[in-house]
């Protein structure tokens, strides 16, 4: 079983940045790709942005491309990173990590079967 704890969540104001950290523990974490989705209130929960185990070119939602950067630390035991920039009000949602191997499309979420607990990003105007 695999444990995803989110944190870095906040409040910040427009034109601001955050960054978010997932971290895995539980079972040997090795060969997960790696996903942050987000959910605002009243709307469905969104892709953000996914990486693959393997590396290669990160894949975005267009809402975020040139402004939010997904990576991982593989020397530590942090799963996940999301450094997000120019944050804009549209951004706020709770955020969450989410892992899974043999991820065929990045952004479908129910490839993924762990998922963390969510952090909150609040952005002001």
């Amino acid at each position: 079983q695999v444990q995803l704890v989110e944190s870095g969540g906040g409040l910040v104001q427009a034109g601001g940045s955050l960054r978010l950290s997932c971290a895995a523990s539980g079972r040997t974490f090795s060969g997960y790709t790696m996903a942050w989705f987000r959910q605002a209130p009243g709307k469905e929960r969104e892709f953000v942005a996914g990486i693959r185990w393997s590396g290669g070119t990160p894949a975005y939602a267009d809402s975020v491309k040139g402004r939010f950067t997904i990576s991982r630390d593989y020397a530590k035991n942090t799963a996940a990173l999301l450094q997000m920039g120019s944050l804009k009000p549209e951004d706020t949602a709770v955020y969450y990590c989410a892992a899974g191997h043999q991820i065929s499309n990045l952004g479908v979420q129910n490839q993924y079967p762990y998922w963390g607990q969510g952090t909150q990003v609040t952005v002001s105007s």
